[in-house]
């Protein structure tokens, strides 16, 4: 699939030009993240929940305890909305009504499956572990099946889904563009501090030290 349909959910109304629908970009963005958030409605009573994830594929994979609120309700078959979203930077006009940011999102809507198979259930945690810190996952110790047992991983399919991206400066009025205030754009960027090391004094490892993504 090179581009998602477009759907009653997924179809962005708001700003329409900023829509992105290719498979290509929204894998990218997902790919790039590190946190979502999971809204659904348990009771009545709407939630939205912040929590890592990893993609393979077709599939998002998030995971927690078994007793999890979240992760029960998944389990029971309820409609799920998983969001991820990335700040490139502040943009600055010379109007509030004009300020905005640039970013770049992705919205995937369905119904959630608890992953049963214990290989399937074990490399999701891997993906966990790498989407975090590439190289991470061969150096621990394999999961426990206590650990196992106490997991609920649950698998999105990547099916209906959408993005939305905003880049360049500010877009001003007319009118407004002879005023004398700074407009442009703040970059952000996620950048890594330094390390914390625990009291082993176990010298990191290259893939920690030598990793790309927030430097």
């Amino acid at each position: 699939m090179s581009a998602f349909q477009k759907t009653r959910r997924t179809k962005v109304r708001r700003i329409p030009q900023n829509a992105v629908y290719d498979r290509a970009s929204i894998d990218a963005i997902l790919d790039e993240g590190l946190i979502c958030h999971v809204g659904f409605v348990a009771d009545g009573l709407p939630y939205v929940i912040p929590m890592g994830y990893a993609r393979a594929g077709d599939k998002v994979y998030i995971h927690g305890s078994t007793a999890s609120r979240l992760l029960t309700s998944l389990a029971g078959g309820v409609d799920v909305c998983l969001a991820v979203t990335l700040v490139d930077g502040l943009v600055l006009a010379r109007s509030a009504f004009n300020h905005s940011m640039n970013y770049r999102s992705v919205v995937i809507f369905g119904k959630a499956v608890a992953v049963e198979e214990e290989a399937e259930k074990i490399e999701a945690l891997r993906l966990f572990s790498e989407h975090m810190m590439p190289g991470r996952w061969r150096e621990l110790r394999d999961p426990k099946p206590i650990e196992l047992k106490a997991t609920l991983v649950m698998s999105l399919a990547i099916a209906e889904a959408s993005a939305k991206v905003r880049t360049g400066p500010p877009i001003d009025d007319e009118e407004d563009l002879q005023a004398p205030v700074w407009a442009g754009v703040v970059p952000l960027v996620l950048r890594r501090g330094d390390l914390r090391a625990d009291s082993t004094g176990i010298e990191p490892p290259d893939y920690v030290t030598l990793d790309q993504r927030f430097s």
